[in-house]
This record gives structure tokens, sequence and C-alpha cells, in this order.
């Protein structure tokens, strides 16, 4: 992902406002929300090309980040999912530090054990779940090795 594209961030108000302190503040106003710790995420649209960038809640694994892919229990996955699936190669921003990264579906031995670390910081994930048939996935997102060590934004 290059640093000189334009980032489309979510279009939904809530969101894009939670993006807009963040990115002001560098996390300083918006890392905690609700209580749970939020990460900035960007990915490629799957159609489109273009980077989207949103805010989630994360927990940690090791040193993997996890976010969930709820949608408030909506029957069909976020479209940022749809779009790691096609390209895992993202980006994370927590707080001020940018970082590249690969994401991929926690697999279905992990998914009970991440759900449990997820569940403990957003315990509504459990009420989602229960208003869906799908599975609610679990993503990890793991920060690439190969890349340098921190991309500043």
């Amino acid at each position: 992902m290059l640093e000189a594209e334009e980032v489309i961030d979510s279009p939904r108000e809530m969101v894009r406002a939670h993006l807009l302190k963040y990115l002001a503040t560098d996390g300083d106003e918006g890392f905690i929300w609700n209580g749970a710790p939020t990460l900035l995420l960007t990915t490629r649209g799957r159609r489109s090309q273009r980077l989207r960038r949103t805010a989630l809640i994360f927990g940690r694994h090791n040193d993997d980040y996890l976010v969930v892919g709820s949608r408030g229990g909506a029957p069909k996955h976020p479209l940022w999912i749809e779009n790691l699936l096609v390209d895992p190669k993202v980006i994370i921003q927590i707080r001020a530090s940018v970082f590249p990264a690969m994401a991929r579906v926690a697999t279905p031995s992990e998914q009970p054990e991440f759900w449990q670390v997820m569940t403990k910081i957003w315990p509504a994930y459990d009420e989602y779940q229960k208003k869906t048939e799908r599975q609610i996935p679990i993503i990890v997102l793991s920060i690439a090795k190969d890349e340098a060590a921190v991309v500043q934004s």
C-alpha cells in the first residue's frame, strides 16, 4: 500500500467521527472507545482498488492483533472483511504507530480461544453472535516481519 494514496474513511458518520478524532490526535482521543481499545484498519477495496479505513476494537494474542467481523450481528460480513479476503495486505494504526500487516481468518481451532479474548474486551459480541446465523469471524492481524518496523503516516 502506498503512503501517497488517498484513503477513504468509513461512510458511517459515527465511525468517521471516531477516525477523524483518532487521526488528529494520534490516538490520544479515540484509542479508547467506550472502554475498549481501538485500532485503525486500512484495506484495499476488492472492486475499487482504493484504500478504505475503519476503526475496530482489538485484542492481543502473543504478537498478533485480533479484530472481530461482527457488524453488530448483521447477516453479512462487514465489507472490510470481504476486502481483506481478496487482498490480505493491510495497514494498522495503533495510536501514532502505523504498521503493515497480513490479515487472516482465525482457524476453527483458534476461534474459541480468540472469541474469549475478544468477549472479555467487548461482551456484546456474544449478543451479536446470537442475532445471526453466520459464524462471526475473528481476524488475526500479524505485523509484517520483513517490512520496516514502523511506517509513520
